[in-house]
Formats: structure tokens, sequence, C-alpha cells
């Protein structure tokens, strides 16, 4: 019987971002992952001969302001990113003859281009926009960025400056900040902004965490946008995956091991120590075993290793993964999409927001609630063979096309499978419309409907994000509120992390960290008499 001070189920980013910090305070580390390929949802590979395609994630932003890239000294280990500036772009209504939207980093670049879309009168809202919610949106981060206790979240935002308080109310007091920070993430553009361009092009950033912006509490997944022109997301050289490969360097530098290709398949409570048995036959003894696994996992890993079935059966029921959020299109491509308007300097370097309306937003999302697929898919776009030549053989690009809302559960019962080339086709054919003869340069692709992400990943229901990311299941809420701790009761020295846990999902790695602090705090000796200074 092998024998480990720490087993970490899943190679998912949070859970090697634990591994790492754990390791490196001189804990033996050993992560077990199913999977052949290492890093969850946070992986690259090769989808088509020469093309490096991710799995999952694509676009960096949270973790890049967490400081856990700095404190891992990630660099050392081969991780490199490229910021992407301009870090958005908004095509223009076909046919309109207006210019498209371009989000720089520069806040100057970004209004001269809003105010030639759509007016000066939106310029300068945005300006306002940017100096509000970009203090308050590093609030936000601060409080993503540790334990979702109510010290550390008022600690987040304690002695906020009025200024940064006062938003389109104009007032400064808590009242209105709580209220500005609660409401819809429509309502907030609502009071800014004149153009449905512009407020579609946000929404549709802001949406990318999961919720339609119709959400109570959504307004911060808006806010964020402010963010972008302090620190633009990242594209991590060589793919997305290159984040987690250098998560695994660290860990191997300091010690820890990683096993790939071997599930665990129960986890159960002997004495004072952890099972944790896998398909290969392998039992290991330890501690302290942290779950980086879908919470639904995790508890069926329980179930396997004895544990209540009562308690279990009541988490299930009260845990939400919702309808499902999306599907993604992988393509190998001749050449970048060409918008009316622009150059690819301006559109290929960043997110590809295409959505001119929020009425877009609002049918795909209804239709995925009633089990429909969307009338007319919205899509994100990203062309990083632009930014990274690396990823695609000379001469060609490739493209990844996101489309929500696409409901795992089909109200007509019929299999994914049916669907998804048709499917594929309209996500291209929404391209095509914005940027003519896109279409023609797809050679190759390949489609991850939301059976196809549950089933190569282990993200139950399509959801990307775990769990729904909705204001009952955030903070210290999620999943459940006796779990939200990253401890299960019943259960000494079994903590959880992963995007089912706080703050989500996204690329962060700061459910990682925190799951380290604490299993670092509960296995500090105690004093029975502390000495005093």
């Amino acid at each position: 019987m092998g024998s480990r001070d720490i087993v970490i189920v899943g190679s998912g980013h949070n859970a090697l971002v634990a591994a790492c910090y754990l390791a490196r305070a001189g804990h033996r580390v050993e992560v077990l992952e199913r999977d052949t390929v290492l890093g969850g949802a946070v992986s690259t590979v090769e989808r088509f001969p020469g093309h490096l395609i991710d799995r999952g994630s694509s676009a960096h932003i949270m973790i890049r302001h967490t400081g856990i890239i700095e404190e891992l000294q990630l660099a050392r280990f081969g991780l490199r990113y490229i910021d992407c500036d301009p870090w958005a772009f908004a095509p223009a209504p076909p046919g309109s003859g207006l210019p498209p939207i371009v989000f720089h980093q520069d806040l100057d670049r970004t209004c001269a281009s809003i105010a030639a879309a759509c007016g000066e009168r939106d310029a300068q809202a945005y300006r306002r926009f940017v100096t509000v919610w970009g203090p308050r949106s590093a609030r936000v981060m601060r409080a993503f960025s540790g334990t979702p206790t109510g010290g550390h979240l008022l600690k987040s935002f304690w002695g906020m400056d009025p200024r940064e308080a006062a938003g389109a109310s104009g007032r400064a007091d808590a009242a209105a900040l709580s209220r500005e920070m609660m409401q819809t993430g429509d309502a907030l553009l609502d009071s800014l902004f004149d153009s449905e361009r512009l407020k579609a092009a946000l929404a549709w950033f802001g949406a990318q965490s999961g919720p339609p912006m119709s959400e109570p509490g959504s307004a911060p997944m808006v806010g964020f946008a402010a963010l972008m022109h302090t620190l633009p997301p990242g594209r991590a050289v060589g793919g997305s995956g290159a984040l987690s490969a250098a998560l695994v360097a660290r860990l191997e530098s300091d010690g820890g091991t990683v096993t790939a290709g071997d599930a665990v398949t129960a986890l159960a409570r002997t004495g004072d120590r952890w099972q944790v048995r896998t398909a290969s036959g392998r039992n290991l003894s330890a501690d302290t075993v942290i779950a980086g696994s879908h919470i639904l996992t995790t508890l069926n890993l329980l179930e396997q290793g004895g544990f209540d079935a009562a308690t279990l059966a009541d988490w299930r029921r009260r845990i939400r993964v919702g309808p499902g959020i999306g599907m993604v299109v992988r393509a190998a491509i001749r050449d970048l999409p060409r918008y009316p308007g622009a150059d690819t300097t301006e559109s290929a370097h960043g997110l590809q927001l295409l959505v001119t309306d929020r009425r877009e937003l609002r049918r795909a999302h209804g239709a995925a609630l009633a089990g429909d697929l969307p009338p007319r898919p919205v899509v994100l776009a990203m062309t990083f063979s632009a930014l990274d030549p690396s990823l695609s053989p000379a001469g060609e690009h490739q493209v990844t096309l996101w489309s929500q809302w696409h409901p795992y559960d089909l109200a007509d019962g019929t299999d994914w499978s049916v669907h998804a080339d048709r499917e594929a086709d309209r996500i291209i054919a929404e391209v095509d419309a914005l940027a003519p003869g896109f279409a023609g340069s797809v050679t190759q692709r390949f489609v991850q409907t939301p059976a196809d992400l549950e089933r190569e990943m282990g993200l139950l229901g399509g959801n990307v994000m775990h769990v729904e990311m909705s204001i009952d299941q955030m903070f210290m809420w999620r999943p459940l509120p006796e779990l939200a701790n990253q401890r299960v009761p019943g259960a000494p020295g079994l903590y959880l992390t992963g995007a089912s846990t706080h703050p989500g999902g996204g690329v962060s790695g700061a459910s990682g960290r925190s799951v380290a602090r604490i299993v670092e705090h509960d296995l500090r000796p105690r004093r029975l008499f502390p000495s005093r200074r």
C-alpha cells in the first residue's frame, strides 16, 4: 500500500495550484488524474496535424490579477503570456456602414473607437464606467482571491474610497453601492449607455461568466470589463495548457508527483486516514485528500466509500448544475476572419464579441431554459494563432467559436449527436454573416457539444463552470453553505477545490491557493499554551 501525506483528486488548474503550494511547503503530494491529458479544461492537444487546440479555456483573464503566477514563479517553468490588445472587438451590423467597436487596453483609444461607432456621449459614459468600475472590479477580484468568509469579504471592500463607490446615482453611501453591485448587468448598461451595440458587446462579455445579464447580481460581471484596461486577457504561449504544464513542472521540482490515466474510484475514511482507491487497483493512504473534481463527482466517490447516503442525497438535490451553457467549434482555417471596416490587428488579437443586440442573448438563454436549441446562435470568436504563430502551421490559422446557450438535455429527447454538425454549421454561418468568406476558409473542425464537454473533461451537464454561477451559488453559498469553506462536514481531512467552489469557474487558480492555505492552517501543530509575546 502506497502512502502520501496529501492526495489530490484531479489535475484541473486549481488542483495543480493547490499541489504546488503544498509541495513547496514541504508536504509529500501526489495528484491522481483519470485522463491521459493533464490540466482538465486548461489543456491543449493536437486536434489537427500541426494545430495545437485548446480543449477548454483559451483566454486567461482572472489568474493574471491574483499574483499566483508570480508567487509560484511559473515563468521559471516556461509560462509566458502575450497580452490580448485590443482585448475585444465588436463588428458593426451588416450593411450599417458603421465602424466596429475596438476595445484597446488604452482607454483613450477605446473611447475614440466608441465615439466613432456609437457617439461622443457613450464614449464619455464609457470613460466614467471604467473610472468607477475599475476600482470596484479590483475589489471583487480581491474578494475572489481568498476564502468566502464574512471577514475576508468585508476586508476586501472595507475602506473603499467614496469616489470609488459613487456610480450612476452620483451617491457614495453604502446603500447606493450595494444596490449597484446587486443589480442586473442589463440594468447597469441601460443606466449608462444609449447604443444597443455597445450594450450588447459588454453584455456578451459579462455573460462569459455563465448567467445572462438579466440575473440579479450580474452587474459586476459587466463591470469586470473595466479591469481589462489595467491588465488585459492573456494568451499563454503554446496554448491554454501551457499554464497546466508549468504548474506540473513546478510541482515536480518540489518533489510532487502526478499520475495520469488512473481514475479515483472511491474515497473512504478508515480510522484517522483516508483510503483512496483507483481504477488500476492502487489503494493510497493519506492524512489529507483534496478533491479537485466536480462536486457531484466528489459526492459519488464518497458514496462509493460508504459516506452517509442521506446526507449525500440532500446535497445533490440542492446543488444546481443548470441546463448547460454552450458548445464549441474548433476549426483550422486558411485565413483570419475579415470584418468590414477593420484590419486583423484590430479584430484578431482578443475576444470577438459577435452580438449586436441583447435580444439575441435573451432568446438563446430562454430557449436553453426550455430545452431547445437557440433560434440563432450567439458566438464568441477567438483567433489566437494571430498572436502566437506556434499554434498552427505556417500560412494557416485556427479559430475557437464558443456559443451560448445550448442545453445539455434537449426537450425533444434527441441525442446531441443528431444536432452536432448542423449546430456547428449554424455557428460558422454567424461568423460568415459578419466576416463574408469565413465559412469557405474552414478546412477542418472539431465540435464539442454539451455532451462532449461532459464526456471528455468531466464537465457534468455540459456546464463549464461546474454549477450555476447564480448569486445564490456564489461566495459563501458555493456550492452550498455547509461546503463553502472547502471542507466537507463529517469528513475530516477532506477538502474541496475547483470551479465547484468559490470563486467559481474561469481560470483564476484562487480556489487552489485558498484550499492550500486552509490545509496548511489545519495541519499546523496546535500549542496547548501558546506563547505570548
